[in-house]
């Protein structure tokens, strides 16, 4: 479980060129489309074994309905990236406590850690430079907006660290 004291996480957020919002199972489409478009550059950004070119619509719909649940319960915070008209994922962020059993890509998570989060794009978004400008701005928000002391950022790939 997160510790987050009195602290409400927003269920969205809207910035000048993205929007980052609850994920919610209704996404489904959005986010299976965007996954399986990129499931290659998905794992050099976050590290780990998911996705899968095996994954099917129905996994996606599972996982998607245990975020929103885990978000309800405020146990962990996933979101979707999507455009401004809110009509294409860009990707994803999470906030989970450490040794969550969905997250599979953190690995030596330091001693004392309260959060772990961890982000990918899309190739499309990777390739105009969208997960430099994401990655740099959950950095920002959670150092001013959520309670947390100690975060790790599990990311392999850090801003301005990839070919583009």
């Amino acid at each position: 479980m997160l510790a987050l004291g009195n602290y409400q996480p927003k269920e969205k957020v809207e910035t000048p060129g993205f929007i980052i919002r609850k994920l919610e199972a209704r996404d489904v489409y959005a986010d299976y489309i965007a996954v399986m478009s990129s499931i290659e550059t998905i794992k050099e950004q976050r590290g780990g074994t998911w996705p899968t070119a095996d994954l099917t619509i129905e996994d996606d719909l599972i996982d998607l309905g245990w975020h929103q649940r885990e978000f309800e319960a405020k146990s962990s915070f996933a979101y979707i990236i999507t455009n401004l008209d809110n009509s294409t994922s860009l990707g994803c962020v999470y906030f989970y406590p450490v040794g969550h059993p969905m997250n599979s890509a953190a690995t030596n998570v330091p001693d004392g850690t309260d959060v772990v989060v961890n982000m990918w794009v899309t190739q499309t978004a990777f390739d105009k430079g969208f997960y430099d400008d994401l990655y740099k701005f959950v950095e920002q928000w959670v150092k001013n907006e959520w309670p947390f002391q100690k975060p790790y950022f599990s990311n392999l790939l850090k801003p301005n660290n990839n070919a583009n």
